[in-house]
């Protein structure tokens, strides 16, 4: 079988990979476009390196909408960071973009070869430390995201009442905040951003909605 250069591959003698394909150690693994690869809080068994197609890191909410988080793609790594947590869940669900191929290796088998090969254990760290930050930089992004669409729809049921598209706030920001169930100071910097935007007109007793 060709050998796929990646995070794992690189790193071992071509002799060395042939007994690990052979021995199921490593195993290739196909989805179909469309199809669901992990579900949230599914538990996470193997470490998969994307060796063909794009993948969509989504976060489903409570009614069923779909929110794509981060893609990875050729050479990406999927559960490195989970397999030796104590609670190795995926906290997203896994969706395959296109016609996707990867390699999958169990923990045990994960944790032998980073035993045998230190430059493998240098670049998985490198590998997954990346992926966190990244993976960690678009969840501040969604959750930012998810804040504004909150206050864009209660703004617009307000506006409804109201009839006015300048909705007299009833309450303290303080009160307005708990609502949303956020911060004070995520509210505030929210609003300021969305001023900055030119979606609304901020006052001390009411909001502007352009």
């Amino acid at each position: 079988m060709e050998k796929h250069i990646n995070l794992i591959t690189k790193h071992i003698p071509d002799e060395k990979y042939a007994e690990l394909i052979k021995s199921n150690v490593i195993n290739i693994r196909k989805y179909s476009k469309g199809s669901c690869m992990h579900l949230e809080n599914d538990i996470c068994s193997h470490l998969e390196v994307i060796i063909e197609g794009n993948v969509s890191i989504d976060r489903i909410d409570e009614e069923g909408n779909v929110m794509c988080v981060t893609n990875f793609t050729k050479t990406d790594i999927i559960g490195g960071n989970l397999l030796f947590s104590k609670t190795p869940s995926y906290p997203m669900s896994i969706f395959a973009k296109s016609d996707v191929i990867v390699m999958q290796i169990k923990k045990d088998d994960l944790f032998h070869l980073i035993c045998e090969y230190p430059d493998f254990l240098k670049s998985y760290l490198e590998n997954i430390s990346d992926n966190a930050f990244i993976l960690g930089d678009r969840i501040r992004g969604y959750v930012r995201l998810k804040l504004r669409q909150i206050l864009i729809n209660y703004l617009k049921k307000q506006s409804q009442i109201q009839k006015s598209n300048i909705v007299k706030l009833n309450m303290t920001k303080k009160d307005l905040a708990l609502l949303m169930g956020v911060q004070r100071t995520s509210l505030s910097r929210e609003l300021a951003k969305m001023h900055k935007d030119k979606l609304i007109e901020l006052n001390r007793d009411y909001i502007k909605v352009i």
